[in-house]
């Protein structure tokens, strides 16, 4: 077949196809599909007699099947026969007759062979029960069958008209039906009237419900037994009396607007104290809708259910705020348990380096073990405000797969020998803005866990441990929130160790819980992971099975259409200092002691302010006299990210480095594009900091 578009016009028809031309969507099933196996070959070379009585069929409007071949019976229609074959369609253009329609054939058969003995036959409201597009369902259609006569007599196929009347074979039936009906209801409207009359008096007087027929001057014209249970008021004692009447003065404006609504069409449900005959209140739920020159209104006593309500909801409060005092009281343990754990040893190890014949050798172990559980405390309050979401994040755009590649040797160190590692890298990168520092650590704390739950208690296991990183195109629905759609970069760590309890699934990332024993793990380790993806602007999900492992899936926003740029040597650049001026802005008179001890000892000269309003006055008093500023977040006043915003506007030349053990401000916002250095940091951190943004210059 020549190359032609099946979704061209008629005018892109080649000269051979268009005796195809008009048929719209039937023809663009006949160009799509492959007659080169077909038994009636390329369209090109079908007869002039098939081309033109499939022409004719192409272009009528009304619904028409050709069936060539007087044995094969090959299928073809127009494109107003396409409802009828609903979900046949597909694939019917060109297939015989009892392929198309195999639950039909043996009531078609003797059909056809009628045709073609010459009686051609014509069937009116013929019923048939047929898929459809609307479904399976009882049609009738009207058809006609005739024979179709090659040049020389010889039966060359069969044509077939049909119409479908299920509309009017219904309609016929429902005005029947209809007839039948209107005469038995003629028979018995009056046995009906009476006998609604007589519900409609029993609902009017034994209803609990306030009912009341409303003037449209808006005064009661009559009011039902109930008002006396409910109200304490006579039937009598309303009659007459304006609608608003009763109302509470704080809900008399909205009763009124209430009438006018229900006068001009159905009033929803309204809520109104209405005054008991003893002077108290009680809440009335109404519904009205007008009549021709009345409301009838219903209203409900809902004062119990209201008062109900009103005890729950402070119910729900206490125990809400008790749940708030539990979780806090959990949080608070927790920290005062393990920050107690470290300070014994600060404050063991500070004890013993005061002894005098305390060994060299031994000093040094003190010192080092007050550096590790400084190290060790200020991670655990990393995770803290990573579960918190409250960490002040560095984020730096980062190919996912590169950085996990690059603490692959660091991980197979943590896993052991009897671990087998595997790592699935993407194909493409897989590049996401987030702090890589914190992405790392969280990586390690899932790798920990897996490692954990394959070794179990006995630390002798062996098993596997796969990681990955592959793109993914959002964030299935976890722990109960919507999906998420969106290009992200999804990092999993899959173990096939003990698994998690389902009754623990729900509280593994809660901080301090650990299924781990005593001294195995702190239960900060899942919260700092889901506390870094949330505010990296992803989620975690798990799947776990109890013996068969478990999947934890990091899900961060992936960025499309950049590089990732190469990351910087640290070691490359010197750290010391050389004799530079920094203004140190730091309100705290310990910690300012020990930066500026710290600056004089890696090579820098310092000048101390105590407060941002005062070393924005140097700034501006010498602005050549500084090299850099290195200032504290949270101080009162004007905070750190205030001077080095307003820093920046005025001096755009001075770099600015800002420290903090942590700040609202810096996590909700980053570091608002200036450098950060988190407390506690070492001389080797600060001296990295500040050579950094000098060498920016």
């Amino acid at each position: 077949m020549p190359p032609y578009d099946s979704h061209g016009s008629d005018r892109d028809l080649p000269i051979g196809l268009r005796f195809l031309a008009g048929g719209g969507a039937a023809t663009r099933l006949i160009l799509a599909r492959d007659w080169t196996r077909h038994p009636l070959g390329p369209p090109e070379t079908w007869s002039v007699e098939f081309k033109t009585a499939l022409s004719l069929l192409l272009n009528s409007p009304e619904s028409m099947i050709l069936c060539w071949g007087r044995d094969e019976l090959f299928f073809f229609f127009n494109e107003t026969y396409f409802p009828l074959l609903g979900p046949r369609l597909d694939g019917a253009m060109g297939s015989t007759l009892a392929q198309v329609w195999p639950d039909a054939w043996d009531q078609a058969r003797p059909i056809v062979e009628a045709a073609y003995a010459g009686r051609s036959q014509r069937f009116v409201d013929l019923p048939w029960k047929l898929d459809t597009d609307r479904g399976a369902a009882d049609t009738w259609w009207s058809f006609s069958y005739s024979r179709v006569l090659g040049a020389d007599g010889a039966i060359v196929g069969l044509f077939i008209f049909t119409n479908e009347t299920t509309a009017r074979v219904l309609a016929d039936r429902a005005v029947t039906e209809g007839q039948r009906q209107l005469q038995s209801l003629n028979r018995d409207l009056e046995r009906l009237v009476a006998q609604r009359t007589a519900e409609r008096d029993r609902m009017w007087n034994l209803s609990p419900d306030l009912m009341a027929v409303v003037g449209s001057d808006g005064r009661y014209l009559s009011v039902n037994p109930a008002w006396t249970q409910v109200l304490g008021y006579d039937q009598a004692e309303l009659v007459g009396l304006a609608g608003d009447a009763l109302a509470h003065p704080d809900d008399m404006a909205a009763t009124q607007a209430a009438i006018v609504t229900a006068k001009d069409g159905v009033l929803p449900q309204f809520e109104m104290r209405t005054r008991h005959k003893d002077g108290s209140y009680r809440w009335v739920q109404w519904v009205a809708a007008p009549g021709d020159t009345e409301i009838f209104a219903v209203g409900r006593d809902v004062t119990d259910a209201k008062v109900a309500a009103e005890q729950l909801r402070l119910a729900s409060e206490q125990l809400s705020q008790a749940q708030k005092m539990e979780a806090i009281g959990q949080l608070t343990g927790g920290v005062a348990h393990d920050f107690n754990n470290l300070l014994t040893i600060i404050r063991g190890s500070v004890e013993l380096l005061r002894r005098p014949s305390l060994s060299p050798a031994k000093r040094d172990h003190y010192v080092d073990a007050i550096s590790d559980t400084a190290d060790r405390a200020a991670k655990l309050t990393g995770q803290l405000l990573a579960f918190a979401r409250r960490q002040a994040l560095t984020p730096e755009l980062i190919d996912v797969g590169a950085a996990v590649a690059g603490i692959l040797d660091m991980v197979r160190t943590l896993v052991g020998g009897r671990i087998a590692l595997a790592f699935d890298a993407a194909d493409t990168p897989c590049l996401a803005e987030v702090d890589r520092s914190q992405f790392e650590t969280a990586l390690v704390n899932l790798v920990v866990n897996a490692r954990d739950a394959i070794v179990g208690g006995s630390g002798a296991g062996s098993g596997h441990l796969r990681i990955a990183v592959a793109p993914a195109p959002g964030i299935p629905s976890l722990r109960g929130h919507h999906a998420i759609a969106g290009a992200f970069v999804i990092v999993s760590v899959t173990d096939d160790g003990d698994g998690i309890a389902f009754e623990n699934q729900a509280r593994i990332f809660e901080p301090f819980f650990t299924t781990k024993g005593v001294g195995r793990g702190t239960g900060l380790g899942l919260s700092q992971v889901i506390g870094f993806a949330k505010q990296s602007g992803g989620d975690v999900g798990v799947d776990s099975r109890v013996g068969e492992g478990a999947t934890f899936s990091i899900y961060l926003p992936r960025v499309v259409g950049a590089a990732a740029p190469d990351r910087p040597d640290p070691a490359a650049d010197g750290i010391d200092g050389r004799g530079e001026c920094v203004l140190l802005v730091e309100d705290n008179q310990e910690v300012s002691r020990f930066a500026t001890a710290a600056l004089s000892e890696i090579g820098y000269e310092s000048v101390l302010a105590t407060n941002a309003t005062a070393a924005l006055a140097m700034v501006e008093d010498d602005p050549s006299r500084f090299d850099v500023v290195f200032s504290d977040v949270v101080m009162p006043g004007m905070n750190g990210v205030e001077l080095a915003t307003t820093l920046r506007r005025r001096h755009p030349t001075l770099p600015v480095v800002l420290c903090s053990g942590y700040s609202h401000v810096l996590a909700e916002n980053a570091q608002h594009g200036f450098d950060l250095l988190h407390k506690p940091y070492s001389l080797d951190q600060l001296s990295r900091a500040l050579r950094r943004v000098l060498d920016r210059r």
